[in-house]
């Protein structure tokens, strides 16, 4: 078919089957040209493109590398050191922002009994030294990695090295008031006082007397810290201790010994009369000072026991002191005793009596006596005893009040001062039957005398009672002529009843 154009529209039309002539169009040159050109044109697009994609990405590289390189020396975005933004940062502006940070550095020192005060950096030339620990985390950094600053966060704390002079800081700590001695007070010991009916332990003050070795330890090493303060009060080592404690074994010793001692009542019996000791008196034999600290004097206490036995003992000893004696004639007389009575053994009376008072002994009993008489009161010869009448020159045996043996004597010369028979209060000192009565030995080594006796009952060292069958009477005047060498001399018969009954603590009363 072929295609006819009528009023501008394509119509086909149908051909013969048959072909017919063929007929060449020459080509237009023109139309060939326009097509070469447009491919060519083409062709130089593409190549534009492809350079400046090239040039765009070797810039990209180039920036890239050029960013890398800058993070090479600075840390990524998102890099934070010690809290500080280290972003874009190289590690040397990182560390001159941790020095100016120290450049302020200021620590206030607090202490017992004085207003805190303060220690700045400058006073002690306080500075910051790198370790290089900062360019050491730089370059554990990938620099080409640094795009992912923009996606992600990096925190690190890192060792702040700091320096400062040790000599200036000690001028500082002695400057402070806490470590002037006139704002010092000193520890007080733990102390036993009475209070209250009863000793106890009153507890150490701790002062604040400040050590100052331990005072400077303590601040410096908070500065190594960089503590913003230190309170010297939180350690006790800055502060000089008390040298005894309320824990003290020797203080609580001493509180239960005197506790013990305020409990102890020891009554003494003298007869129907009584005398007590207790705690109340013997607390006065303390010491205290004038806080009421008790102050420990051994040798002090145990004068006051050894006074508080002498009065005793002087209030209640006989021996030694006269009596009024009313005799059998009626007569009254006053005889003085050295050899019979009452008499307290101080030493021994002392040693049980401090025993007792510090183990808190509370006990009723009678002193510890070296002598002791028949009984208690003003006449402490009681209803026994034997009664040797020197004027009348007579003798009874008294016992419970009732006379069990009486006889005529002969005494001593009474011309002879030494044979008159001594007055006074004795009692026996032995008896041994038989026996030789010797007198004074003469220079050639014999006795004045030398008399056999049956009975010999001495009470007055060498004076005492015997039978004497060589006097031819007794009583009357005899002794006045025919006295003895101050012994009592009895009749035979008497002397042997004497010997089978006197006693040994019955009183001898010999008066004229």
């Amino acid at each position: 078919m072929r295609q006819k154009e009528v009023m501008g529209q394509s119509i086909r039309t149908s051909k013969p089957a048959r072909p017919g002539t063929i007929t060449y169009v020459p080509i237009d040159k023109s139309e060939f040209r326009s097509t070469v050109s447009s491919d060519k044109k083409k062709n130089k697009i593409m190549k534009i493109v492809v350079m400046l994609i090239v040039t765009i990405l070797v810039m990209s590289c180039c920036v890239y590398a050029g960013i890398s390189y800058y993070y090479s020396y600075h840390f990524f975005l998102g890099t934070t050191i010690n809290g500080i933004d280290s972003s874009n940062k190289t590690a040397y502006e990182v560390e001159q922002e941790i020095a100016g940070k120290k450049d302020n550095y200021v620590i206030q020192v607090s202490a017992r009994m004085q207003e805190p005060q303060t220690i700045t950096g400058k006073d002690i030339d306080y500075q910051y030294v790198s370790s290089g620990e900062i360019l050491q985390l730089l370059k554990t950094q990938k620099p080409w990695e640094w795009i992912r600053g923009f996606f992600e966060t990096k925190n690190y704390m890192v060792q702040e090295e700091t320096v400062f002079s040790r000599e200036k800081l000690e001028e500082q700590v002695s400057s402070l008031n806490c470590a002037k001695k006139e704002n010092q007070i000193a520890p007080e010991n733990a102390y036993v006082s009475f209070s209250n009916s009863e000793f106890t332990i009153v507890p150490e003050t701790e002062g604040s007397e400040l050590n100052a070795r331990e005072a400077y330890q303590m601040i410096s090493g908070a500065i190594d810290n960089e503590a913003a303060d230190v309170d010297l009060g939180s350690n006790p080592k800055a502060y000089k201790k008390a040298d005894v404690t309320r824990d003290s074994s020797e203080l609580q010793n001493m509180v239960n010994m005197y506790n013990s001692l305020a409990k102890a009542n020891i009554t003494y019996t003298f007869g129907d009369e009584t005398v007590t000791l207790d705690g109340n008196t013997i607390k006065n034999w303390l010491q205290f000072d004038e806080k009421g600290q008790l102050l420990p004097d051994d040798g002090a206490f145990r004068q006051h026991v050894v006074d508080y036995v002498a009065q005793l003992a002087a209030d209640h000893d006989t021996v030694g002191t006269e009596r009024q004696f009313e005799t059998t004639s009626g007569r009254i007389v006053y005889v003085y005793g050295s050899a019979y009575g009452w008499k307290i053994d101080q030493d021994k009376e002392a040693a049980q009596l401090m025993q007792e008072i510090q183990s808190g002994t509370q006990t009723t009993r009678e002193p510890v006596y070296s002598m002791r008489a028949n009984a208690h009161g003003i006449n402490d010869l009681g209803d026994t005893y034997i009664e040797v009448d020197l004027t009348e020159q007579y003798m009874w045996y008294y016992q419970n009040g009732n006379i069990i043996f009486q006889s005529e004597i002969v005494s001593g010369l009474p011309g002879d001062p030494d044979r008159k028979t001594p007055p006074g209060i004795f009692t026996l000192d032995s008896k041994s039957s038989p026996s030789v009565l010797r007198g004074e030995m003469t220079a050639n080594g014999t006795y004045s005398y030398e008399q056999p006796v049956t009975y010999w009952m001495p009470f007055n060292g060498g004076i005492g009672f015997h039978d004497a069958d060589w006097q031819p009477y007794f009583g009357g005047d005899r002794y006045l002529t025919g006295g003895s060498h101050g012994c009592i001399n009895l009749p035979p018969e008497n002397a042997g009843q004497l010997y089978s009954l006197i006693q040994y603590d019955v009183p001898i009363i010999c008066f004229y």
